[in-house]
């Protein structure tokens, strides 16, 4: 990555920056109204990774429940993907959580995304369950770390 990456809040406004790309050059997990009531949840907290000519290469949220926070994604733009974004993403993430004094953080992966498992258990999450056929078939695989 030749550009500086900057950690930001993720506003309405960055969505709108990002809403006509965010299927074809993002992911189709989620999209722009889901994600616009997100941002406007009082419980969610959203970060976006933009470059310093301010391309927004990658976005993040949480959402707390009590002292809990549940990654609900970490999505990184397709041709910034293996560039360190996401580690970027997840480690601002868990900073977050640690400030709001969380003690502890949850997310559920697709078994089949090993680079995102991998990624996750780099940071000391544990694989604390699994959900049958949570993602068309694929099993959905719980991982949780302590923040405290």
């Amino acid at each position: 990555m030749k550009n500086e990456i900057q950690i930001k809040e993720m506003s309405l406004f960055d969505l709108e920056n990002i809403k006509d790309i965010l299927i074809s050059d993002f992911d189709d997990f989620w999209n722009y109204n889901i994600l616009k009531e997100e941002l406007k949840s009082s419980n969610s907290k959203y970060i976006i990774a933009k470059t310093n000519d301010g391309e927004i290469i990658g976005f993040a949220g949480i959402k707390i429940i009590l002292d809990n926070a549940d990654i609900m994604n970490i999505v990184v733009k397709k041709s910034c993907r293996n560039q360190g974004v996401g580690n970027l993403l997840l480690s601002n993430l868990i900073s977050l959580c640690k400030e709001l004094n969380l003690s502890s953080l949850t997310l559920e992966v697709n078994e089949d995304n090993l680079p995102a498992i991998h990624l996750y258990e780099t940071f000391g999450f544990k694989q604390i369950g699994i959900r049958k056929n949570y993602y068309h078939g694929k099993n959905g695989i719980i991982l949780s770390m302590f923040l405290a």
